[in-house]
């Protein structure tokens, strides 16, 4: 069953078509990989589904109901939470009261703690420093509390914008380890935008490839990988 589905969706920044009808589905429990290179759309993709960026056609459904025109506060509420890029965390806060801010909206607070318990479990060295400021964080470390800010709303759909950007390898293959977890344990759907195509594919169940505001291929992951022209442009390696 498709938790997210867009349909013919198109968005614009002033003359510029940003996104030029894509068609797309996230089915629930599922990990899912948007690719391309800087320009490509991935990022408007995902503004348009939380509710940043208002589509000018097309349509955006979320377990079946139309989101188009919701505020991002509501499409937060429906169970659509977003990490975006660059690791955008509130630094001069505390870590703790970081993942208070991503439950703002919440009313229950036994189940607030219960995430609080839940966070730092996924990412250990936040309860070890859950009174620093999150700008005296490594960047690796604010990458795991932007994830757990995202967390801490309980999405049923969790969107990542580049969440490896600009990290050393040993800190992205944690991050991409407790994702997995974050999708088989809590059952949260990802849809994580990435341009390091390898970890991407080789982290996600189905993949689509953006080429200037259009789908230019999609399919299982396994299978993309595999592909000559996929390898090639987004891999660094022809076969």
């Amino acid at each position: 069953m498709a938790l997210l589905r867009l349909e013919n969706l198109e968005a614009s920044y002033g003359a510029v078509r940003a996104l030029q009808g894509i068609s797309m589905e996230v089915k629930d429990g599922a990990v899912v990989s948007l690719l391309g290179a800087n320009g490509a759309g991935k990022s408007t993709t995902l503004k348009a589904i939380s509710g940043a960026v208002q589509p000018t056609k097309g349509r955006i459904l979320f377990d079946d109901q139309e989101i188009n025109g919701l505020s991002p506060n509501k499409i937060v509420q429906l169970g659509i939470a977003q990490v975006p890029e660059g690791r955008k965390v509130f630094k001069d806060l505390t870590v703790r009261e970081n993942l208070a801010m991503g439950a703002y909206s919440r009313r229950d607070r036994r189940g607030v703690q219960h995430d609080f318990d839940l966070v730092y479990n996924l990412f250990p060295r936040l309860r070890e420093r859950h009174g620093q400021l999150g700008g005296s964080l490594s960047g690796g470390e604010q990458q795991m509390l932007a994830i757990g800010l995202g967390l801490m709303a309980r999405p049923r759909l969790l969107l990542l914008d580049e969440p490896s950007l600009g990290l050393a390898p040993i800190a992205v293959k944690d991050i991409f380890e407790t994702l997995a977890r974050i999708n088989k344990d809590n059952n949260t759907t990802l849809l994580v935008v990435e341009q390091n195509a390898n970890i991407a594919l080789k982290n996600a169940s189905y993949a689509y490839v953006m080429r200037v505001g259009r789908i230019a291929m999609n399919g299982p992951a396994r299978d993309l990988i595999k592909d000559e022209a996929v390898i090639e442009t987004y891999l660094g390696v022809a076969q």
